[in-house]
């Protein structure tokens, strides 16, 4: 089978089930966007783990809500899937003119610079109004710093950021010992934020590397509970040092 045929295939299967599965009749584009966030984040969890077989699920999980969308819009008569499929092979020619116009770059950093130039061509007020509301807050923060980056608005050596980093903890600090809640949490947000721009400076994926410290934790801790099931006791049976001595059993093994 083509790969034209397939995709009209699933065209065909979501017009099927739109008519006459109960469940997909019900649906709305409200209806199916928790849906989609789920299905992200097991698209996300399947790159994570490097399962390439759930990958290909993963995303063909996605492209039907992509199709159903389009069927409801059509239905709704807002726009059709040939739309969307236009609207998109429009705006990926208009923003790459150096490969469909005359414009020269000599690096990715020159591309991200055009993209934005142009998103702000075609009408956007702030170089910032492209980031999703709803992002998490790590993702948030890395992609609000990398546009601000797209206009000049960035640190020039790692160095400097750094010293941000100590600079606000040193802030955090002041504000722990006045014990003022609000602006504890104010500045403990500005140390989040300044880290994650370093990890930027680093080529670190934040939200990336986290998740793999959180994963770590739970592997840990999860072994952490079975040593200490085979003493015939719960964690919440052991003192904190007997715990920390099983965490740094466990801490050795792991990397022996």
């Amino acid at each position: 089978m083509s790969l034209e045929a397939s995709f009209l295939k699933l065209v065909s299967v979501m017009d099927e089930l739109r008519e006459k599965c109960p469940w997909d009749k019900k649906q709305t584009i409200e209806t199916l966007r928790p849906l989609t966030i789920e299905e992200t984040y097991e698209l996300t969890d399947a790159i994570s783990d490097n399962d390439w077989k759930g990958i290909k699920e993963e995303l063909g999980d996605i492209m039907l809500h992509l199709i159903f969308y389009a069927k409801i819009g059509a239905e709704q008569q807002k726009f059709t899937l040939q739309d969307v499929l236009e609207g998109i092979s429009e705006k990926l020619i208009r923003r790459h003119p150096h490969i469909y116009g005359d414009v020269v770059v000599n690096s990715d950093e020159d591309v991200k610079k055009n993209w934005e130039q142009i998103k702000m061509q075609e009408g956007k007020k702030s170089v910032l109004s492209g980031v999703p509301k709803s992002l998490p807050a790590v993702v948030k923060a890395t992609r609000i710093q990398d546009k601000a980056r797209q206009v000049g608005f960035e640190w020039e050596h790692k160095e400097d950021v750094w010293k941000k980093v100590e600079e606000e903890i040193g802030e955090l600090h002041e504000a722990v010992a006045e014990n003022d809640q609000e602006h504890i949490e104010e500045e403990f947000g500005d140390v989040m934020f300044s880290l994650i721009n370093y990890a930027r400076f680093l080529r670190i994926d934040a939200e990336g590397v986290l998740e793999k410290t959180n994963k770590k934790f739970i592997a840990r801790f999860t072994l952490m509970e079975e040593a200490a099931a085979s003493q015939n006791k719960t964690l919440d049976q052991m003192s904190l040092a007997e715990m920390d001595d099983l965490w740094n059993q466990i801490k050795r093994n792991r990397t022996q």
